[in-house]
């Protein structure tokens, strides 16, 4: 497994050297500063992706009941495996895990376990009978360099979202578990106290060179490795130094108050991501109907003039169709001079209430100079020019001078052409009834000659 990790040559690495000499490092950062850390999430909870720099890692936590270990019947089980892929370097070998995948392994449940980050007793179902073990996979994808803070995110931040399904007790003898479904019951999430962050720091030299987050290329050069857990409250979890040259008590301190600044970073990056995870979640379980947006609507502002009530009363409001109508009525009137005193009666009516206050669109029954009586009125078909009208369409080519003769009849006949003209409104009018009465003057001409 060594003889297949990179080495760097005799002028890369005093490159290497004398550039942190100079607060300088490869990738262009300081000697304190961290790699961009992206945080991801799989669709199912508890599986998250990390990527610092160019070290990827996946973490996927599972759950299941088991019995709990006899020294501690109340309290549930947390284990961490890791896994090796030789796609994510060379010196990886398939199989059977290597030193520094236990290393790794022991490291992160060191951080975790250890410092009772996750509250085992709430994973209790049964005493001494059914617990939940939790599992955390680590899967390294990619070898960038300081496996071990980039495989702690993804332990976090897999935890942070993981659901465990819901279970009661029941049966006969009150010791049946039932586990439910999350369509029927909400899983519920894991009890997490704090987060304790690891962060890895190399030596250089003898000891007098430190830098945090070392890349691949500078783990190959360094001279010694430490690693400090610890949560944003500057709590210190765990502390591993993993042989190489020594260090003073001096630096220990000053990366240890390093680590705290730095941990109280990445605990609200990993919270942040969490929490905008959940929210997303959330969201698409609840069906919202789309906002309407209020639209304004721009009235222009209309002033009324206060008038008295006889202007209103006095205030009229021609119309075309009403002067058409006028104008209509007029030659009517003028062609029709022999009409009975009462067409000249509905006529003068109709001209009196062609015109209302407000106009015919506003007419009113109830208002004031309208009765309802002069509307009916108004609303009657005029005998006289009906009867004409519709004698003249019908028989105009045939009757010129009989209807002259008909219209001199009908202004002296009196009450009896008005009966006999409503009756010819009220019955429909044909040819053969227009030429009828042509005979029958014929008839009485012959006679009197």
């Amino acid at each position: 497994m060594e003889h297949l990790r990179w080495r760097p040559t005799v002028n890369e690495r005093d490159f290497i050297e004398r550039a942190l000499e100079a607060d300088l490092r490869v990738d262009g950062r300081h000697s304190f500063d961290f790699r961009t850390i992206k945080i991801t999430f799989g669709r199912e909870d508890g599986s998250s992706e990390v990527q610092l720099g160019e070290t990827h890692v996946l973490g996927y936590v599972t759950a299941q009941l088991m019995q709990p270990y006899r020294d501690r019947p109340n309290e549930g089980t947390l284990a961490i495996f890791t896994e090796f892929s030789p796609m994510a370097d060379p010196a990886f070998e398939p199989g059977r895990p290597g030193e520094s995948a236990i290393e790794l392994g022991r490291v992160i449940d060191r951080g975790l376990r250890e410092s009772r980050a996750v509250d085992m007793e709430s994973l209790c179902v049964v005493a001494g009978k059914h617990v939940w073990s939790v599992r955390v996979d680590l899967h390294i994808l990619d070898n960038g360099g300081n496996l071990i803070d980039a495989a702690n995110i993804a332990a976090l931040a897999a935890l942070s979202t993981f659901r465990r399904p819901e279970c009661t007790v029941g049966g006969d003898d009150g010791q049946q578990v039932i586990v439910h479904d999350p369509e029927v019951r909400d899983p519920i999430p894991l009890t997490i106290h704090h987060m304790p962050i690891a962060v890895t720091f190399a030596y250089f030299g003898e000891g007098n060179i430190v830098v945090v987050d070392p890349t691949y290329k500078e783990e190959a050069v360094m001279g010694g490795r430490m690693t400090a857990t610890i949560n944003s409250n500057g709590d210190i979890c765990s502390i591993q130094k993993a042989g190489g040259e020594g260090v003073m008590s001096s630096v220990v301190m000053q990366c240890l108050r390093i680590a705290s600044v730095k941990a109280a970073d990445i605990t609200s990056k990993i919270k942040k991501a969490v929490d905008s995870y959940t929210t997303e979640k959330a969201l698409k379980k609840v069906k919202r109907l789309p906002t309407s947006l209020p639209q304004k609507i721009n009235v222009t502002d209309v002033t009324m003039e206060d008038k008295g009530d006889g202007e209103l009363e006095t205030q009229t409001v021609k119309t075309p169709s009403d002067v058409q109508e006028k104008s209509k009525g007029d030659e009517d009137h003028q062609n029709i001079k022999g009409n009975s005193s009462l067409t000249g009666d509905r006529i003068a009516k109709h001209k009196k209430t062609s015109t209302c206050i407000g106009g015919p669109s506003n007419w009113d029954p109830y208002s004031k100079g309208v009765s309802l009586s002069s509307l009916r009125i108004s609303q009657l078909p005029d005998p006289a020019t009906t009867g004409k009208a519709s004698s003249h369409d019908d028989a105009q080519p045939m009757l010129t001078e009989s209807s002259n003769a008909e219209v001199k009849s009908t202004s002296s006949s009196g009450a009896a052409g008005e009966s006999e003209e409503a009756q010819e409104i009220g019955s429909p009018k044909s040819l053969k009834d227009a030429i009828k009465p042509k005979h029958k003057r014929r008839k009485k001409k012959s006679d009197r000659s």
